[in-house]
């Protein structure tokens, strides 16, 4: 009898394990997932801040290059359109990240820096481990400690 129980159990534990494996499986999927969908409606708020900001850059950019055009053929005086060079490039810029395939080449560089350059971005002391993120729960806690009982 006791031998069926020990059974029962071995299996009804052997059920619960595969359960458990399951369900913190089907959780980090889900987390995966989330923290792609987060990283995604970043981006594209961060495209569409650009777009906005290209709005207001490129009628900037038609109002004075048109005044600029204007003061120089009435003063005929070049200094009058030098601004035109740096406002053009900073409106291409802004263009070339709104509609353009910056956002392309970026994640290209990205993925070049990752699988050729990773020591660039490896954490300084390398990653945290549970033990060292318990050694300093610890120490901030007994420094705790000791500063409240040194106020008594």
């Amino acid at each position: 009898m006791g031998n069926l129980m020990g059974k029962a159990m071995d299996s009804n534990m052997e059920k619960n394990q595969k359960f458990m494996l399951e369900m913190n499986r089907t959780m980090l999927e889900r987390q995966i997932h989330m923290q792609n969908q987060m990283r995604e409606r970043m981006v594209a708020s961060q495209i569409a801040g650009a777009r906005e900001m290209f709005v207001w850059l490129g009628s900037f950019y038609a109002i004075a290059g048109t005044a600029m055009l204007a003061a120089f053929f009435r003063t005929k005086k070049p200094a009058t359109i030098a601004p035109l060079l740096p406002l053009t490039f900073v409106v291409g810029y802004q263009a070339d990240f709104a509609y353009g395939s910056k956002m392309n080449r970026i994640k290209a560089e990205a993925e070049n820096i990752i699988q050729f350059e990773r020591d660039i971005i490896e954490i300084p002391s390398g990653l945290p481990t549970v033990s060292s993120i318990d050694s300093a729960r610890i120490q901030l806690q007994d420094e705790q400690k000791y500063h409240a009982s040194s106020r008594r």
